[in-house]
């Protein structure tokens, strides 16, 4: 690298450490559920920040009509909501230009998994507070576990509901505060009945379906483990050295089998965010998957499945080789990976590795170099 390249690098590395400094602080309230509290104690934060001399403002807040929730935003300062036209109706999203323009100290945004309208600037309400944040300005928001993405696949088992707005991980990894509202399953379904949560044409379905004991203390946990991973993250990545774990690198290996390969994404995007460590996709595309001899939907399925790694926070990997097992025992070496993920036994993938030569091979030099293989159902 000739010395003017060096001084390049040089200048960006230091203009992203001022950027990174003068970037607004992001806290977020994170649930079970619908009707935890958790609107409601970013409002009681808001006003206790307001009586402190603090400039801050509500950019979004959903109520969902609930009154406890509503005489709340009395005395708060509301930067109005933007009117836009979508097919024949009048919509409301957050004015973030206005935001921008205000510079208030603090911004409350609420619903951070949110689809914005079509032909808004970003697709998503995450990315808004990303483009508030990076203009200096803190952030207090708030998600429900549901809407994590690399969770879908949990909670669809757990509630029978595929979750259509979702955020990546990496939106909580960045939050300097995740703050978890907890209630018990019992507390949750009183709230509900006493009609704090939803109207009460809704609350018997709601019984029937959402609000189950069973569920609840399901999504419970989910939602304890994630604020306790992200405490664990904070503690190693402030005080360095505290524990001696070796720092983890994890390869998920992926087919062109989409449902299995979505499954080993957003588990191996678990696994890297609970250990705060790097992590790899690979896909070995051997001659019987080049590009003409798979169909359109598998070669679609394939990059979306690029792009979900991708925002879960993933370095993807592309090689072709006729052998499987060779191909992933190279990218381990070349990427110093600690650990391999792959889908379990029944799927393609495993099939190929297991009735090749090089799968004993792989296995002695993976055994060698202490590389660990995960096997992910």
């Amino acid at each position: 690298m000739s010395d003017d390249n060096n001084k390049e690098t040089n200048v960006q590395h230091f203009l992203d450490l001022i950027k990174r400094s003068r970037r607004g602080k992001l806290k977020i309230y994170i649930g079970m559920s619908a009707g935890v509290g958790k609107t409601y104690r970013m409002l009681q934060e808001a006003h206790a920040l307001l009586r402190n001399g603090v400039d801050v403002k509500v950019g979004y807040i959903e109520t969902h009509q609930r009154k406890e929730t509503e005489a709340l935003l009395e005395g708060l300062p509301l930067i109005p909501r933007r009117t836009l036209f979508y097919k024949g109706k009048e919509l409301e999203e957050m004015d973030v230009p206005a935001i921008l323009a205000l510079r208030p100290e603090i911004v409350i945004v609420d619903e951070l998994a949110h689809t914005n309208i079509e032909g808004s600037k970003n697709e998503k309400r995450w990315q808004d507070a990303m483009d508030i944040l990076d203009a200096g300005i803190n952030v207090i928001s708030a998600i429900n576990i549901q809407h994590i993405e690399s969770l879908n696949d949990e909670v669809k088992q757990i509630t029978g509901v595929d979750m259509a707005e979702r955020v990546p991980d990496s939106i909580l990894q960045q939050a300097d505060e995740v703050v978890n509202i907890d209630l018990t399953a019992d507390e949750l379904i009183t709230r509900l009945k006493e009609g704090k949560i939803y109207t009460p044409d809704k609350i018997e379905i709601a019984l029937k379906n959402f609000f189950q004991s069973e569920k609840i203390l399901q999504l419970r946990e989910l939602a304890l483990k994630e604020v306790a991973s992200q405490v664990e993250r904070k503690i190693e990545t402030e005080m360095p050295g505290i524990n001696n774990y070796r720092q983890e690198r994890f390869l998920a290996c992926i087919s062109s089998n989409h449902e299995i390969a979505r499954k080993v994404i957003r588990k191996t995007a678990r696994l890297a965010a609970y250990y705060n460590s790097k992590w790899f996709l690979l896909y070995v595309q051997t001659p019987r998957e080049e590009g003409d001899k798979i169909g359109l939907a598998a070669q679609r399925h394939l990059i979306n499945n690029f792009k979900l790694a991708t925002e879960l926070g993933a370095e993807v990997i592309r090689v072709r080789s006729s052998n499987i097992a060779r191909g992933i025992f190279e990218v381990t070496g070349q990427r110093n990976i600690t650990t391999i993920c792959i889908g379990k036994p029944h799927i393609n993938l495993l099939n190929v590795i297991m009735s090749t030569a090089v799968f004993n091979q792989l296995l002695n030099k993976l055994s060698a170099s202490d590389i660990d293989i995960v096997i992910l159902s």
